[in-house]
C-alpha cells in the first residue's frame, strides 16, 4: 500500500516538469514582407496602399495622416524580431516613408 502515493507523486512530479518544455511562437501585428514595403511610392493614396499593405495596426485619433505598422515575433530561444514601418500622409497622399525600425532585432533582457 505504500508504493501506490509513491507511484502518484512520480506521475505528478514528471507531469509538472513536462510542461516547462514547449513555447510556443508568439506573433502580433502585421506580417509585412520586403516586396510588399518596396511597392510603396510616394503620392500613393491611402486607400492604394491599404489595399497593398492592409489596414494599419495603429492609428493615432490625433494624428490621422500618420499609419503605423507594427510586428512583433518571439521564438523560444531566439531574439524577438520587430518591424516598425511609419507612413505620413498630407493631403490623401503619402509623403514620407520611415522604416528605419524595419527588420530589427532585439535581445531579449
Amino acid at each position: 500500500m505504500r508504493k501506490f502515493p509513491l507511484i502518484i507523486l512520480l506521475i505528478s512530479l514528471l507531469q509538472i516538469v513536462s510542461c516547462g518544455a514547449y513555447r510556443p511562437d508568439i506573433q502580433q501585428g502585421n506580417v509585412l514582407e520586403t516586396e510588399q514595403t518596396q511597392k510603396l511610392k510616394l503620392g500613393m493614396t491611402k486607400k492604394q496602399v491599404s489595399f497593398l499593405l492592409g489596414a494599419p495596426l495603429l492609428q493615432d485619433p490625433f494624428h490621422r495622416d500618420r499609419w503605423d505598422y507594427i510586428y512583433t515575433l518571439k521564438k523560444a530561444d531566439q531574439p524577438m524580431l520587430r518591424q516598425h514601418l511609419t507612413l505620413f500622409f498630407v493631403n490623401d497622399a503619402l509623403t514620407k516613408i520611415d522604416d528605419s525600425e524595419f527588420d530589427k532585432k532585439i535581445t531579449s533582457p
